[in-house]
């Protein structure tokens, strides 16, 4: 399995940690590792193919959830 971190904005509590990692582990193909604020740690089942497709999944499912997610290798600076 392949792992990424995606940087969530607009999480600020407990439940909106919650909400995420219920959003996450409820897409196919994904393995929470670790949800935090401001963060999610997840792998993809996808291995070994590159896990832009488990990335893709995970940002519409937190959107759908009300979040905006990136790949933490897309912010700027990194």
């Amino acid at each position: 399995m392949s792992e990424f971190t995606l940087r969530i904005d607009g999480m600020s509590c407990g439940s909106c940690v919650r909400r995420v990692s219920q959003a996450l582990s409820q897409t196919q193909g994904l393995d929470v590792k670790e949800v935090r604020i401001g963060a999610a740690r997840i792998a993809s089942a996808d291995d070994p193919a590159p896990p832009d497709h488990a990335i893709a999944r995970a940002i519409a499912a937190l959107s759908a959830a009300g979040y905006k997610a990136h790949a933490e290798s897309d912010q700027p600076g990194s």
